[in-house]
């Protein structure tokens, strides 16, 4: 028995699963840039990410950007705490710029969600709406068949009118 939950257990192992996905933890390197707790040089970036463009993007595609960018604001945060820690200077070096990008792109990609939210909630409240006038049209035909129904019994049940003799 022991070696039946000694083979399932090296069969979920992490490191099996990374190694099968791709992924490489790299533990703490993660939250430094290139491997090195502040860059050599300061490197150009690229623009944050338009509304337009996130609009675009796959649910999937989002929630993959959001962890790229909160990914990179932790590294970023990771080197002001390592110039905060050896005393440089912030006007030697600074990233507020980079910082700025992230947090706009974020807030951004918070916005698309909100707005495909409410667009979710709209479509849904307007087809409960129209489920409930379908179903007050029906019972309305429903109802006026019956109210048909119940009058041609009637005037079935009614004796027929005895032909006039002649006086």
């Amino acid at each position: 028995m022991v070696n039946v939950f000694g083979a399932v257990t090296r069969q979920l192992s992490t490191r099996r699963l990374a190694q099968n996905s791709g992924f490489v933890s790299r533990g703490l390197e993660e939250f430094f840039e290139k491997g090195q707790r502040l860059p050599e040089k300061k490197d150009s970036t690229g623009r944050s990410w338009a509304a337009s463009e996130l609009r675009q993007k796959s649910w999937e595609d989002l929630q993959k950007l959001w962890y790229v960018i909160l990914k990179e604001r932790n590294v970023l945060a990771s080197q002001k705490e390592e110039c905060r820690r050896l005393s440089i200077p912030s006007q030697f070096f600074s990233n507020k710029a980079r910082v700025v990008k992230c947090k706009k792109t974020m807030a951004r990609i918070k916005t698309v969600l909100n707005e495909r939210q409410l667009a979710w909630k709209k479509s849904q409240e307007e087809a409960l709406k129209q489920e409930k006038e379908k179903n007050k049209e029906q019972s309305r035909k429903i109802a006026a068949s019956k109210l048909s129904a119940t009058a041609t019994t009637e005037t079935s049940k009614t004796p027929a009118s005895e032909p006039a003799v002649p006086a």
